[in-house]
């Protein structure tokens, strides 16, 4: 059913909460001796192979000079029951707390980058830095896959989504069409 929409201005820097493109992640490095742990809400995936993900990050945040110095990190997706855990440490600068110790998460050993996988999370992806040119002007990280794990069940476990503000949704309803799912070369 098609409808139309009686609307009003939005603040353009509200925009977030329509456009976030996935869940929220809690993004592990390692620099110099040091782990840290980041909430994140804004990534995308640019390509498929190599596997290519964007994300910005402001330079004001701990991990910000970690990841860029280090030149890895595992993006590690939360599921929603640890709502408050993502709240706390996207709430604590990792330049002053162990976040592992304070939210009382487990580092394990990545395959392929120092950066520790979080073992609590369901889904794992370790990432390199594979471009640095928007990074001075934009903030704006590159990372390419490394190497990834994914918990076996559930298939799809409810994630949280970030709407700005303080206010989340999580997955919920799945929709399938695959007699409409054509894939093709464009």
């Amino acid at each position: 059913m098609k409808r139309t929409y009686k609307k009003s201005m939005l603040p353009v820097e509200k925009i977030r909460k329509y456009l976030e493109p996935g869940p929220i992640v809690l993004v592990s490095s390692f620099h110099k001796g040091r782990n840290n742990i980041m909430t994140m809400g804004w990534h995308t995936v640019m390509e498929f192979s190599p596997s290519l993900i964007g994300c910005m990050i402001t330079a004001a945040n701990h991990s910000f000079e970690m990841i860029r110095q280090s030149g890895e990190c595992v993006i590690n997706i939360p599921t929603a029951d640890m709502v408050e855990t993502v709240i706390g440490i996207g709430n604590t600068t990792g330049a002053k707390t162990d976040k592992f110790k304070k939210f009382g998460l487990t580092a394990e050993a990545a395959k392929t980058v120092k950066a520790p996988l979080i073992k609590e999370c369901y889904a794992n992806i370790e990432c390199r830095v594979a471009d640095r040119r928007m990074l001075d002007k934009y903030n704006f990280f590159i990372l390419e896959v490394t190497a990834a794990q994914t918990a076996t069940y559930p298939k799809y476990p409810k994630t949280l989504h970030y709407r700005g503000e303080g206010i989340f949704m999580v997955s919920g309803k799945h929709l399938s069409f695959p007699e409409l799912f054509k894939p093709q070369n464009l």
